[in-house]
């Protein structure tokens, strides 16, 4: 009697120690749960996917992988946030601060690719860098949009720290108190050297709360033909000229800013890069005043004596073209390997 029951607990032991076996695995490992039950699995954070199976099969990233693991977040003045291309009544809105619309580039953007953690558009119209930095119109800071888990930054700024839109008018509208064009050369060179700080300052700002971003930074376009006179502008060709020049000029200034940012991000072996989109010919035989404009012309607000927030910005066929050129450069990257976390 005894033996058989001593036999009986043996075999009892030894079933409870393989149902253990079996057991332990699936409560303590939630790899092997999810593997058997298909439940209980966390979803990978934004990226991981990706990241795991490029290590998988021993490869990196491409540049459009990167751009689109995290958040996309569009940044910027008024050619960012798409004045001049209204398409509607609620692009119109008069309570609308910032002035955006549904023709800017940044939608067209956020349909070709696939963020991960989504799309934001704050843009904001006549916004300076420091607007940028400290919100504008009522709206927070744009950089505060940012995170550690933004992967993709688009922006243009510059062009209100210089004044460009007065520029434009002491050109266009030459009036008895205007100074005109050349005339206004040294004002424009003082505020060219207060951007030449407060730009890198900016973009500094842009790379440290989103260290892992590709930040594309838009130059801007150059608005008249150099070689006939815009219709109905009141500018002569050297007029036109002249004003090209400071564009050009201005493109320059961020394109050293832009590409000064990128080598401090590879001199710290950082994740993110910092690439320049040059917009400057991409409405070249479009200009304002040609027969098929990519840029609005003059519009005059007669009553303050003062040129319509829309001129001379881009219109919608301005903006498509301002989108083909940063869909371009998402999908090329910035000509440099790009540093991933692991």
């Amino acid at each position: 009697m005894r033996a058989r029951v001593g036999d009986r607990g043996l075999a009892v032991a030894l079933l409870l120690v393989l149902l253990a076996a079996a057991i332990v695995p699936l409560v303590a490992l939630p790899a092997v749960r999810c593997e058997v039950f298909g439940a209980g699995c966390r979803a990978p954070l934004p990226g991981v996917q990706a990241r795991a199976a490029a290590r998988d099969h021993g490869e990196a990233l491409t540049p459009v992988q990167i751009a689109t693991r995290g958040a996309y977040a569009a940044l910027g003045d008024s050619y960012s946030a798409g004045v001049g291309a209204e398409e509607g009544l609620a692009d119109q809105n008069p309570l609308s601060k910032c002035d955006r619309t549904s023709r800017a580039y940044y939608h067209t953007v956020a349909k070709t690719f696939s963020f991960a953690g989504g799309s934001s558009f704050w843009a904001c119209s006549g916004a300076t860098t420091a607007d940028i930095r400290d919100g504008k119109s009522g709206e927070p800071s744009q950089l505060s949009r940012l995170s550690e888990g933004t992967s993709l930054v688009t922006i243009s700024v510059g062009g209100n720290d210089i004044g460009f839109a007065k520029i434009m008018a002491g050109c266009v509208v030459k009036l008895p108190w205007s100074k005109g064009c050349e005339k206004q050369g040294g004002d424009i060179a003082d505020r060219m050297a207060a951007l030449r700080e407060s730009l890198p300052q900016l973009i500094s700002k842009v790379t440290a709360r989103a260290p892992g971003a590709r930040v594309l930074v838009m130059g801007y376009p150059r608005p008249f033909s150099e070689i006939s006179v815009t219709g109905g502008d009141n500018l002569t060709l050297d007029d036109q000229r002249w004003l090209n020049g400071r564009a050009r000029d201005l493109n320059e200034l961020i394109r050293q800013a832009v590409a000064e940012a990128d080598q401090h991000i590879v001199a710290a072996h950082g994740q993110g890069s910092v690439e320049f989109v040059d917009a400057y010919n991409a409405f070249s035989g479009h200009e304002a005043g040609s027969s098929d404009p990519y840029m609005n012309g003059l519009s005059v607000n007669l009553g303050a004596l003062a040129a319509e927030p829309r001129s001379y910005h881009p219109t919608a066929k301005g903006q498509d073209a301002l989108a083909r050129l940063f869909v371009d450069q998402i999908d090329k990257g910035p000509g440099r390997p790009l540093g991933q976390p692991s």
